[in-house]
């Protein structure tokens, strides 16, 4: 019986070998590591101490008279540097995955921060010259002698821009969701007025591909609801579009607007339904059609368009503003979308220039100041304001729209169109430096920008520096006229200076 304990004792020598063996890679492991040279010197000494372990294993083994006392001693110390060893390595393998992930999650955010900078980069540059198209298609338009072919080709041109301008703006929108960039503004605005708005457009769609339109909105909705508009609009202007885009005529497309209950101070609870007659949807593409890129059937995308990126956005959106969306459909006989949301109630107040005349606060005679470095947009948007009865004036950049705004007298300009990128000085510094200056109408002067920078940061940015809207090139001829209009007009309520130049 006394062999088995030499025999363990030989076990442990040869599992501190093994130890040995595992410390020395472990330490040239650390030393190809960069900045480590110094550290490693560090892992020397426990391979000479286990060395000497070794030693001592061998010469107990061969000169030491062993009993199971000493093997089982000798054996356990073997097993425990074993477990060392592997924690140690196991530790030290996580640390440097960690580090590992550290280094490829920085990279990421450098090249996501690359990639954003060259998407409001290429935004920039391609929104530039579809304002120019789309300006002067909407210019041409307003000629009344027109040739009916001539006329017919303008709007096709329109459209396709129009089309075009989609496809890049929901391009941008969702990768600005999927990096968190987008948030649902909280800001008071009319329900009524929103979802009037909407209709109107959806009206114009349908009209230009002449299909019928039947709208059914609910009466007495808040006239002062919290919540973001803009976002609103979009999502119910999506699914418009979508159901104009997937019937033909002489199809139906409807929307309906219903108010499901009061919430007394919360607000109210809307039901918003957009249905079709279009060819619908196959029960078994339901659940993929808020897919990013879903397309049911490939043959639609050439016949009727479409990226695939508007429902997916839609969803989304809708999402941020907490509510809720869903679909149903049947094969060639039509589509339903409906949302739900929720708008927080504002204390009802009279709006601005309510005793005034109607048309009080109408564009005619007033003086813009455009600023623009692209001559050419700034002579779009002059043409487009001289069709309502406004005056303008040019500004090659911030600098010089400052400098004009100095030396005039206060009142003189009734509102200011202001681009985002020039040289000298960018709109921003620009719409700061007019808010601070000593003058009444420096602070209540409507700043508007209209730039080709469209991302949520750029808008957000906009409205820090001191603007009070923020319209995207190409912008439509009337929502420039509406927000110049509705921005006018707070300029002029009661005990506000400036403004006007009546």
């Amino acid at each position: 019986m006394q062999i088995f304990p030499y025999i363990l004792v030989y076990l442990g020598a040869g599992l501190m070998v093994y130890n040995i063996y595992g410390f020395v890679r472990f330490a040239r492991k650390m030393k190809s590591r960069a900045g480590m040279n110094g550290e490693v010197r560090i892992l020397y000494i426990p391979i000479f101490l286990l060395l000497m372990f070794l030693l001592g294993y061998l010469l107990v083994a061969v000169f030491g008279k062993v009993d199971w006392i000493i093997s089982g001693i000798l054996f356990g110390g073997s097993i425990f540097v074993q477990i060392v060893y592997i924690l140690l390595d196991r530790i030290t393998g996580r640390i440097i995955e960690s580090e590992q992930l550290e280094v490829e999650l920085k990279a990421a955010e450098e090249t996501n921060r690359e990639k954003n900078a060259f998407l409001a980069s290429i935004s920039h540059e391609m929104r530039t010259p579809m304002n120019m198209i789309l300006g002067l298609d909407s210019l041409a338009l307003k000629n009344p002698e027109l040739a009916p072919e001539t006329r017919d080709q303008l709007e096709k041109i329109g459209r396709s821009g129009r089309h075009l301008m989609g496809l890049i703006n929901n391009i941008l929108e969702m990768q600005s969701m999927e990096s968190g960039r987008i948030a649902a503004r909280q800001e008071i605005f009319s329900l009524e007025e929103a979802v009037g708005q909407v209709s109107a457009i959806a009206e114009t769609m349908c009209g230009e591909k002449r299909l019928t339109y039947r709208a059914e909105i609910a009466e007495g909705l808040p006239e002062r609801v919290r919540g973001d508009a803009m976002m609103l609009k979009q999502v119910l202007l999506a699914l418009l579009d979508n159901a104009v885009k997937f019937t033909d005529a002489p199809g139906q497309v409807q929307f309906i607007a219903e108010k499901l209950e009061d919430a007394g101070e919360k607000g109210c609870r809307m039901r918003f339904r957009v249905k079709d007659t279009g060819i619908g949807i196959a029960p078994e593409f339901l659940p993929k059609v808020f897919g990013l890129f879903a397309q049911e059937d490939g043959s639609y995308t050439n016949r009727y368009g479409g990226s695939g990126l508007g429902l997916p956005a839609a969803k989304q959106r809708t999402e941020l503003m907490g509510g809720e969306i869903s679909v149903t459909s049947e094969k060639n006989r039509g589509t339903e979308f409906t949302v739900t949301l929720c708008f927080p109630a504002e204390e009802e107040k009279a709006p601005a220039g309510a005793d005034q005349e109607p048309d009080a606060f109408s564009l005619q005679g007033r003086r813009i100041l455009i600023v623009d470095d692209v001559e050419d947009n700034a002579e779009i948007a002059a043409d487009l304001l001289e069709l309502e009865g406004a005056e303008s004036e040019r500004a090659k950049n911030g600098q010089a729209a400052l400098d004009l705004f100095s030396s005039s007298g206060p009142g003189y300009y009734d509102a200011v169109l202001m681009d985002l990128r020039m040289p000298v000085m960018d709109g921003m510094e620009c719409a700061r430096r007019i808010r601070a200056l000593n003058r009444a109408d420096a602070k209540t002067i409507p700043i508007i920008a209209l730039t080709a920078n469209s991302s949520e940061t750029d808008i957000q940015q906009s409205l820090e520096a001191g603007m009070n809207a923020h319209l995207v090139k190409p912008a439509d001829a009337e929502q420039m006229y509406v927000t110049l209009r509705e921005w006018i007009g707070k300029a002029q309520e009661p005990g506000k200076e400036g403004g006007s130049n009546d």
